[in-house]
């Protein structure tokens, strides 16, 4: 079955669609044990920059282990579950994690580099593609962004192996971390920030401002 297709309208919001393993959290290869979850370097400071800026923050990810028989659905809930309350610690609040469970090879449409992931989280989300962005750590992310509509940004940390050269695996932007690519992608998009951005409903007291970029936005 086909994804649906996300049209733009006026209600739409942009969103960053955001890799998991290797790009918000370390990469740590099959795991489904929520102990061993720990975030990239300036990966809660640039989400928080990102959600200040009205950005909606939309989670895709390939996780074959569930359909490789390595752990289960539930198991996969527990660990989003946990990564979602660490984040909302800090006022973070995901607008959706959406992963595919299908093993490589499946000929699915939402294991990446296919776009399904994206598409079906715009449709769910009312998101508007054209105006959203893609950050991943390999080329398949890249890839997923460009056939989706989206602007894409890789996370050069040499996660990258492969190197196979398309027109839609070449990346908008290159960024160190998660906080890099969200300054470089607000100036690029022209962004700018929300007057008050909705904390994460149960957010404790550890709370942060997110932190002022160093390059101020082009007012359009």
């Amino acid at each position: 079955m086909n994804a649906p297709v996300a049209t733009a309208s006026a209600t739409t919001r942009p969103a960053i669609f955001i890799d998991r393993d290797g790009t918000l959290i370390e990469d740590v290869p099959y795991n489904a044990d929520p102990q061993r979850v720990r975030f990239t370097r300036e990966a809660i400071e640039g989400l928080m920059l990102l959600q200040a800026y009205g950005y909606a923050l939309v989670v895709v990810t390939n996780q074959p282990g569930v359909g490789l028989g390595l752990f289960d659905d539930a198991a996969l809930d527990t660990l989003h579950a946990h990564m979602r309350a660490q984040l909302a610690e800090h006022g973070i609040e995901l607008a959706g994690i959406y992963a595919c469970v299908h093993r490589p090879g499946a000929g699915c449409g939402c294991r990446k580099p296919e776009p399904g992931l994206l598409l079906r989280a715009a449709a769910d989300l009312d998101l508007a593609l054209e105006r959203s962005w893609m950050i991943g750590d390999i080329l398949d992310d890249v890839e997923a962004g460009c056939a989706a509509g989206c602007r894409t940004v890789l996370l050069d940390v040499g996660n990258e192996t492969v190197w196979r050269d398309s027109p839609r695996r070449r990346p908008t932007l290159r960024a160190r971390t998660l906080f890099e690519a969200a300054r470089e992608l607000i100036v690029h998009s022209q962004a700018q920030p929300q007057a008050a951005s909705r904390p994460a409903t149960g957010a404790s007291p550890r709370v942060r401002t997110a932190p002022p970029l160093t390059i101020d936005p082009v007012v359009a």
